[in-house]
């Protein structure tokens, strides 16, 4: 009986992507770049642990309407989990104000957009850079399930275990499998510091940031606390701010071939700013 109730919510939840990914399994690891012909410019952020296929379709639908796309590698990423190891987050928003820098040198106008711990960065760098044209935060935590307590565990394994195995709540499904694809398995522990860190620092920065701001997060996202979104969107500074919840998804929701139907959404805030 269980076991038909997971099969049954695993299939409502997410699509069967496999077969895409396995056709498209020479991409899995590479940062990607789209150039458009309108002028404008969007930088998107993947996720701790994941690589930037993780929004490459966001990016070529981005791109099929007239925006030029980069998602670049976040340091440490793409390649074996103790390469992240001793990545501080400061380096990772080092490497993407580099990449934004860069990007406004040539375009008119220049979105900035993430997922997960990506969306974090986002909001540093939106934080220092008041010209990022409008900022798209997906799955951005405000604060993670258990944070403190979390944190006191992790201080004590670190000093045990110098690397642990990713869990998945039993009905994520197809996307379960997708992340496997996409991410490290292993992660060092000494790096979930570094999520910490910046989850805070990005916390902190909230009321600095006045960019349009559109906020998308899944209703069964199992990361982060059940008010995440509402805090966030209290909490920002933007006067323009719009929040949207993916209904049937997880975390991982901008992975989900399912949950395509958003991307309609991204495409128009950003050519409304």
């Amino acid at each position: 009986m269980v076991q038909k109730i997971l099969k049954k919510v695993k299939n409502r939840l997410f699509s069967d992507q496999w077969a895409l990914y396995k056709k498209e399994k020479h991409l899995l690891n590479k940062p990607f770049y789209f150039e458009g012909n309108n002028g404008k410019a969007v930088l998107l952020i993947h996720g701790w642990t994941c690589t930037p296929y993780e929004v490459r379709r966001l990016g070529k639908y981005l791109n099929e309407n007239g925006y030029t796309v980069y998602g670049p590698m976040l340091r440490g990423h793409g390649t074996v989990p103790k390469d992240i190891e001793n990545v501080k987050w400061n380096e990772w928003l080092e490497d993407i104000e580099k990449e934004f820098l860069k990007l406004r040198e040539k375009y008119e106008k220049v979105y900035v957009g993430g997922t997960s711990l990506g969306a974090n960065i986002t909001m540093l760098l939106a934080e220092k850079y008041s010209d990022a044209a409008a900022l798209i935060l997906m799955a951005a935590p405000y604060k993670f399930k258990l944070e403190k307590l979390s944190e006191i565990i992790a201080r004590i394994v670190v000093k045990f275990q110098r690397y642990r195995k990713k869990t998945y709540p039993p009905t994520l499904g197809a996307a379960r499998t997708i992340t496997r694809l996409i991410s490290y398995q292993t992660y060092p522990v000494k790096s979930i510091f570094q999520a910490f860190e910046l989850v805070k620092k990005s916390r902190d920065s909230l009321f600095e940031i006045k960019q349009p701001c559109l906020m998308i997060q899944s209703t069964h996202d199992h990361m982060v606390v059940s008010d995440n979104m509402e805090q966030l969107y209290d909490k920002i500074g933007s006067k323009i701010k719009k929040k949207k919840y993916i209904k049937r998804a997880y975390h991982t929701f901008i992975s989900d071939i399912k949950n395509e139907h958003v991307f309609k959404d991204i495409l128009n805030f950003l050519n409304k700013n």
